[in-house]
């Protein structure tokens, strides 16, 4: 037995691959240079055309010294990029609160039963509620309209007020998207769980949730991209985060610059985001045989 097994690996070893097999791996080689040469010539000519079309137009001096001035750049950086802090807090503490919260709705949403129909019914009343609602309108209601009450042991700072409005709206969406991944599990591995004694919470937590979540994950990293770019919205309640801060810097000379600064800082946290959560969706099979961006 163990003479038949190493004849196997020493077969194993020495095994080459043909001629064939060699002629298409260097022809798929070849196919990949060049698909490779031709899209970054292809780029540098539409990004140098792009570029002559623009900077050779009457405006451009203009445009150039509103919107895109080194010396104003320099100047609100460190503005919009203390601004840009709340922007980041706003993101993680909203993200964790609208995980938890949107994952709850969705357990209620998919409780069976009539005893369970109350908590059903609040759930779908939630999410068409605030799924129905803009997101600038539930922060002009909340961040002015509850601090004006004066109701006693409520805080009224709007940062406060904007981060409740964000979770209530994103976390509608979330719940539906975690609600998706639970009914996609097939019922037989529900039925599978109660056969082998698990209780129905045992089965949801054990069998349904992990599975559920592995599937939604991408699509819950896309929630998490655009919560990146909604926490800016916050800057119409007044609160100084990195948009505000832009408006600020801009309002001394009515130089646009900064609004630039804080779209380039937004990108660099919204751009990385957005390229691990299309690795994470290569990586599950979401794309196909989809391109590479």
């Amino acid at each position: 037995m163990g003479g038949g097994a190493d004849g196997a690996a020493d077969e194993a070893d020495s095994w080459q691959p043909s001629q064939r097999e060699l002629d298409r791996r260097a022809y798929r080689r070849a196919r990949s240079r060049r698909s490779s040469a031709i899209s970054a010539v292809s780029t540098v000519v539409v990004v140098v055309v792009l570029g002559l079309l623009v900077t050779r137009s009457a405006g451009w001096p203009r445009v150039q010294e509103t919107f895109f001035s080194w010396d104003k750049a320099i100047e609100s950086f460190p503005a919009v990029l203390s601004g840009l802090w709340l922007n980041i807090r706003l993101m993680i503490i909203c993200g964790l609160c609208i995980l938890v919260l949107g994952l709850t709705l969705s357990i209620l949403r998919t409780l069976r039963g009539p005893v369970f129909y109350p908590l059903r019914l609040f759930a779908t009343v939630y999410v068409d509620l605030f799924r129905g609602l803009p997101l600038i309108l539930l922060l002009l209601l909340l961040g002015f309209g509850v601090p004006a009450l004066r109701l006693p042991n409520v805080p009224s700072a709007l940062q406060f007020w904007g981060a409740v409005a964000i979770v209530l709206s994103y976390s509608a969406y979330v719940s539906e998207v975690f609600r998706a991944g639970i009914e996609s599990v097939h019922p037989s591995q529900r039925a599978a769980s109660r056969a082998l004694g698990l209780t129905n919470g045992q089965t949801l937590r054990h069998v349904v949730l992990p599975q559920a979540v592995r599937r939604v994950t991408p699509p819950l990293m896309n929630d998490f991209v655009s919560l990146q770019k909604d926490s800016g919205l916050i800057a119409i309640l007044g609160a100084t985060d990195a948009i505000r801060a832009a408006q600020i810097e801009t309002a001394s000379d009515f130089n646009y610059t900064p609004y630039v600064v804080a779209g380039v800082l937004f990108l660099c946290l919204t751009i990385p985001m957005a390229r691990l959560t299309d690795h994470v969706a290569r990586k599950q099979g979401w794309h196909g045989t989809g391109g590479t961006l």
